[in-house]
């Protein structure tokens, strides 16, 4: 009888097994003639070559569904181990119209509202989109969910998410703690979007090996971004040097999103921001789209909706 040893890495076992090893449980049936000994994050398997080849070819299948969708349930099983093998065959099982990223614990991820679907659809034709509007209109995490779905589809092999630290002028060596601890306040909304979308363990793998970086502005002047998914968050803030250093960063295979509010300017007074700038200067060259998203837009509490109301008529007078 041949031995063989698979490790799982970058998904926690527990979840990839079940509740009282259900999933192992489930491929004990299938797989009646092979000995299935799970310990932590490896499967010990004893069998027939033959079988054993099956049997990590089948699993390698639940592992890549597990890694796409972030769950693994009794049906989805039973679809994978029977199934030709075909990974088309797998998705078409799937109600996955209009998702964009299957998120944690199996949370669905799709453009809610009108312009939210146009910023998929202009994404899908042009390799630059600035994306602007109120709070609360999904502006960022739409962003976020295609990028996260570019990188599981391997359009790209790497995401960078950056804003500028406008509040310390980008000097932010007198906040406590290290250059991490320092920027996380800026880049917070940026990984709640993420923790949304990515496991734990696949999300902090991610961040180590940089195929996500998560880092201020300024660190982006002199880099070249090949292969990326890029999204410059709260736009509005940077000035027309900032903005023209950053656009200029985009390299081959590179995909931009640009997000902002004008309405939400903390630049020193008499500093234009470089977002309505570049809107004007790049709003007829191809390649290039904008989507203008409003209050019809805000998926957050009811109120926010009504707040922004209530400021764009008091903005106005």
């Amino acid at each position: 009888m041949n031995e063989r040893i698979i490790e799982l890495t970058e998904i926690n076992p527990n979840d990839f097994f079940g509740a009282q090893n259900s999933t192992i449980t489930q491929l004990k049936t299938f797989f009646p003639k092979i000995k299935i000994v799970a310990r932590g994050n490896k499967l010990k398997i004893f069998g027939e070559p033959e079988l054993l080849n099956e049997f990590e070819k089948r699993l390698r299948m639940l592992i890549k569904y597990f890694n796409r969708y972030n769950k693994l349930d009794e049906n989805s099983i039973e679809r994978i181990l029977t199934s030709t093998g075909k990974e088309e065959e797998i998705r078409k099982s799937e109600n996955t119209k209009d998702v964009l990223v299957h998120g944690v614990s199996g949370k669905l991820i799709k453009a809610q509202t009108a312009n939210q679907r146009k910023m998929v659809e202009l994404m899908q034709k042009n390799d630059m989109l600035f994306a602007v509007g109120p709070a609360g209109t999904g502006k960022t995490y739409t962003a976020v969910a295609l990028a996260v779905k570019a990188l599981k589809e391997k359009e790209v092999r790497r995401i960078i998410l950056t804003r500028p630290a406008v509040e310390s002028g980008e000097n932010l060596g007198f906040l406590p703690g290290d250059l991490k601890e320092k920027l996380d306040p800026y880049m917070q909304p940026l990984y709640d979007a993420l923790r949304d979308m990515i496991p734990h363990e696949k999300l902090e793998s991610h961040l180590e090996k940089g195929v996500i970086q998560i880092a201020p502005l300024a660190f982006m002047r002199g880099r070249t971004l090949d292969n990326a998914f890029v999204i410059l968050d709260e736009a509005q803030n940077t000035t027309h040097a900032q903005m023209k250093m950053f656009l200029t960063r985009m390299g081959m295979h590179a995909k931009f999103i640009i997000t902002g509010d004008p309405g939400q300017i903390d630049l020193p007074r008499r500093q234009v921001s470089g977002l309505k700038e570049s809107l004007l200067a790049l709003k007829d060259i191809d390649g290039i789209a904008q989507v203008y998203l409003d209050d019809k837009d805000v998926i957050r509490h009811r109120l926010v909706k009504k707040i922004i109301s209530a400021y764009k008529s008091i903005e106005t007078e």
